[in-house]
């Protein structure tokens, strides 16, 4: 690639996996001109990274490390969005690849994904992707998890977003105004919509992309992780953000699983009511087999009923956290309107 490729590694909780993070994307590109970005989206010395090695262990010159100096110069953690555009700023490159700090890339894939990018040079492809593998890292070692953590499948195709990894033609990226630094999350299908409505092609390699590493997952754990960091509100704030917009409709949608948990509450809640209104608690009895019939479905379909009550869990809490991110304004709202209309 005649203008070498550029790499993003936005990193927030996850400073433990950096090495072999680094060590995989050095090797791949090893051959190759490229220039790199470590943003580290958290503070030094925030719980972020309590316990763990410093991500600066043993970079070479040519990554750049971006991190905010203080807590009182950034008070909250960047947004991945936010991450990513400072870095996407601070290294060149006519592709960029952007890549999550516990991923672990292949090198046949990037090759392959650079050979394609070239080979759609002044077309409409904006974007690559491909199979990513979950792995789990346990106190006994290393397990497999998912073989296919977005179900992309096995051939190459088509796809309305990239995430986790995502090698992005910088013109087509910026003109269609880059990732959303508001969003909590869902930053990657946002962006995505954005690409396809210009006229932008996504596609996943038919390979494997890369291992996405970390503890052992579903865990309930998790689900409080992804509360208390903000993960839990994208949903709502996106919807607010498309409020009135095309796309919105397609992002009501991805959201129905939540908005039909919260449903169910809502019935649960007013059967509630009217048992203590003194209407009887038949209602209320008759209401509690839906979450019953929901666990019992659900338990047969994982095989756990832990697994079963954690989904349930899951739902419920993302469809709390549209409802405030739907009615908390996103960070600096005023200070940026929508991305301007693009085409590839």
């Amino acid at each position: 690639m005649r203008a070498g490729v550029g790499v993003v590694i936005p990193c927030y909780r996850q400073e433990r996996f950096l090495p072999r993070t680094v060590r995989a994307l050095e090797a791949a590109l090893a051959d190759r001109e490229w220039q790199g970005a470590l943003v580290l989206a958290a503070p030094p010395g925030t719980p972020a990274d309590a316990g763990t090695p410093d991500p600066l262990f043993e970079l070479s010159s040519r990554w750049q490390v971006i991190a905010p100096p203080d807590r009182r110069a950034a008070p909250r953690p960047l947004t991945p969005g936010g991450a990513r555009m400072l870095g996407l700023a601070a290294c060149a490159g006519e592709w960029v690849l952007f890549v999550d700090a516990d991923v672990e890339v292949e090198r046949v894939w990037l090759d392959a994904a650079i050979a394609a990018a070239e080979r759609a040079r002044g077309g409409r492809l904006a974007g690559l992707w491909g199979r990513i593998e979950e792995w789990f890292v346990t106190a006994e070692g290393e397990r497999p998890g998912s073989p296919d953590l977005y179900r992309v499948g096995r051939g190459e195709r088509a796809v309305d977003y990239l995430a986790t990894l995502a090698f992005y033609r910088r013109d087509a990226l910026l003109e269609a105004g880059g990732y959303d630094t508001r969003l909590s999350s869902e930053e990657d299908f946002e962006l995505g919509l954005r690409l396809r409505a210009a006229g932008c092609e996504l596609r996943a390699l038919g390979m494997l992309a890369a291992r996405h590493w970390s503890a052992p997952r579903p865990s309930f754990g998790e689900l409080a992780r992804r509360w208390r960091t903000g993960l839990c509100l994208g949903q709502g704030q996106v919807l607010r953000l498309y409020l009135g917009r095309p796309g919105f409709a397609v992002l009501l949608r991805r959201q129905a699983l939540y908005l039909a948990t919260l449903g169910m509450w809502v019935l649960g809640l007013a059967a509630l009511s009217a048992a203590l209104a003194g209407a009887g608690a038949r209602a209320l009895a008759a209401w509690a087999l839906l979450p019953l019939a929901v666990l019992a479905v659900m338990a047969l379909r994982k095989r756990s009923p832990r697994l079963a009550l954690h989904a349930l869990l899951a739902w419920t809490l993302n469809g709390l956290g549209l409802v405030v991110g739907l009615f908390r304004t996103p960070r600096a709202l005023a200070t940026r309107g929508p991305a301007g209309e693009a085409r590839c």
